[in-house]
C-alpha cells in the first residue's frame, strides 16, 4: 500500500514506512533526521503517523512513535479524534493501554461529535477494549452525548448486546447502578 502524499521525501518515507508498519525503518528515518517526528506539523495531514499506526494495529511502530514523541498520543486529527479513538474502534488494546500510561484522562478525550473512547469501543462491540476502559475511568460509563444519548443507547443502536451486557453488569458491579438507575431508566425507557 502507498501513500501518495505532498512533502519532503523523507516525510514520504514516514508514511509509506507507517502503512507496513516497519519499525526497523522508522527508526533509521529518524537516525537520519531526528526532527522528523515534529515535522509533520508542518504538513496538510489528517492524521498523524500514530493515527495511523493506531487504526492499523501496529503495535511496536506506535510503541516507537510514543517514545520519541509523546505529544502524538494527544493530537487531533480533523475529527477531533485522538489515536486511541481509531485503536479503540478497531478493538487494538494494546494500543490502547500504551498511551494510556503516559495520559490517563486520554479515556475522556471527545472528538466533534462528544464521543470518548468508550463509545467508539461500545459501537463497534470491543468487548475487550470497554473493560479495560471501564476500569480505567469508570466514570467515562456515564457521560452523556449530545441528543442525551449515552453508551447504553450506542450498544443498543449498534446492536452491539454483548457490550450492552459488559456495561450493565459493570455498572451494577461497582456500585454505580444506583447512582445512575435514573440514566439507565431513561436509556432503556427510549429503546
Amino acid at each position: 500500500m502507498e501513500i501518495t502524499i505532498q512533502g519532503g521525501d523523507d516525510i514520504v518515507d514516514l508514511y509509506n514506512t507507517l502503512a507496513i508498519g516497519c519499525t526497523t525503518t522508522l527508526k533509521s528515518l529518524i537516525d537520519k533526521d531526528p526532527r522528523i517526528l515534529h515535522k509533520i506539523y508542518l504538513t496538510t495531514f489528517g492524521e498523524t503517523p500514530l493515527h495511523i499506526s493506531a487504526l492499523l494495529g501496529h503495535l511496536d511502530f506506535t510503541k516507537t512513535l510514543i517514545t520519541q514523541n509523546p505529544c502524538l498520543a494527544v493530537e487531533l486529527d480533523s475529527h477531533k479524534r485522538c489515536p486511541l479513538h481509531l485503536a479503540s474502534s478497531e478493538g487494538h488494546i494494546e494500543i490502547v493501554q500504551e498511551p494510556l500510561t503516559i495520559y490517563e484522562d486520554a479515556c475522556l478525550f471527545h472528538d466533534q461529535n462528544w464521543r470518548i473512547l468508550l463509545h467508539y469501543a461500545a459501537m463497534r462491540g470491543r468487548v475487550e477494549v470497554l473493560e479495560k476502559l471501564i476500569v480505567a475511568r469508570p466514570d467515562s460509563v456515564q457521560i452523556v452525548l449530545n441528543g442525551n444519548e449515552t453508551v447504553l443507547h450506542l450498544c443498543v443502536k449498534y446492536n452491539q448486546l454483548k457490550a450492552l451486557d459488559l456495561l450493565v453488569k459493570s455498572l451494577s458491579d461497582d456500585g454505580i447502578f444506583s447512582i445512575s438507575k435514573p440514566l439507565m431508566m431513561a436509556t432503556l425507557s427510549c429503546i
